[in-house]
């Protein structure tokens, strides 16, 4: 497998980072996550925005560019035989003496490492998955937004927990709030329906600011549905219309089962992806496939 590191492509085993690099000793670093449409990474813009702020609140002096990640990204999927890829683009502080930092990281490690996407059969899809509660809460951001930092412990733990519980394949789990509000998803950001209202946590829960979260917003406010970010509890969970979850790889996920942490389940509508999750993921495609006009158009029944 072929990697990149510090803008060139090498072979994964020819990579090489000091044990002295503060992302190993403490977690500096921050990373993102995107896929490819027809080799164009879709809303990546974005994405190097939020990275860009959080290395500048980290100290870590790197400059995003677009267009040098975006040639980057297209010279390592082909070096991989890849029209299109799950890619994580990581930054990490850079070497430093032990010991906490007493100024800026002046020479950050970049790489960039992709694998193949995910297969999607959208009747499979269409079925939804089960989200179970789990008992490990969202522990609070590291600063007044969370980053996507290299720090993912709690996201580990409550990861462990999840496989250690019975929960059907492929199911995701449920984080809370320290007061017991609904946070986020381990990989994924939160959103139901009730009334034909579209609601997500708010970001003042210590969540994840996600791009593919904020992208369904977008949609669906100029959809013409009415959106609510606030402070939501289980139980309006339990009485949701739809409910579905996201991320920059997945897209929008249906979720049709909700099992609570004593293994209690419950059916969410009529067990298959509903009418607005369905539209806003059709429209939410179609965004993608105008980003990226060859990319075979994956088309969702509504």
């Amino acid at each position: 497998m072929k990697i990149g590191l510090n803008g060139s492509v090498k072979e994964a085993s020819e990579a090489v980072i000091s044990v002295y690099d503060h992302g190993f000793l403490y977690g500096i670093g921050l990373f993102e996550t995107f896929r490819t449409y027809a080799g164009k990474p879709y809303l990546l813009d974005r994405h190097l925005s939020r990275l860009q702020l959080g290395c500048e609140q980290l100290g870590i002096r790197y400059d995003c560019d677009l267009g040098e990640i975006t040639n980057w990204v297209n010279e390592l999927l082909e070096a991989n035989g890849l029209e299109d890829g799950y890619i994580r683009l990581t930054v990490s502080a850079g070497e430093a003496e032990l010991g906490l930092p007493t100024g800026d990281y002046e020479q950050p490690n970049v790489l960039m490492l992709v694998k193949t996407l995910p297969q999607v059969n959208d009747a499979v899809h269409m079925r939804g998955r089960e989200l179970r509660l789990v008992q490990t809460r969202r522990n609070t951001p590291e600063g007044d937004i969370r980053f996507k930092s290299l720090h993912y412990m709690n996201n580990i733990i409550a990861k462990r927990e999840l496989l250690a519980s019975g929960a059907s394949p492929g199911a995701e789990g449920l984080m809370l709030t320290r007061e017991g509000w609904l946070a986020e998803g381990i990989v994924s950001n939160l959103f139901f329906v009730k009334d034909n209202k579209v609601c997500t946590p708010d970001l003042s829960t210590g969540i994840l600011p996600g791009i593919t979260r904020e992208r369904v917003l977008e949609i669906a406010r100029s959809s013409g549905y009415e959106t609510e970010e606030g402070l939501f509890s289980w139980e309006q969970l339990q009485s949701a219309d739809e409910i579905w979850l996201t991320n920059s790889i997945q897209e929008l996920i249906p979720v049709t089962t909700i099992t609570d942490a004593s293994g209690q389940s419950a059916i969410i509508g009529d067990g298959e992806a509903g009418i607005m999750t369905r539209h806003l993921l059709s429209i939410y495609r179609k965004f993608t496939r105008e980003s990226a006009p060859a990319a075979i158009e994956g088309k969702v029944q509504l």
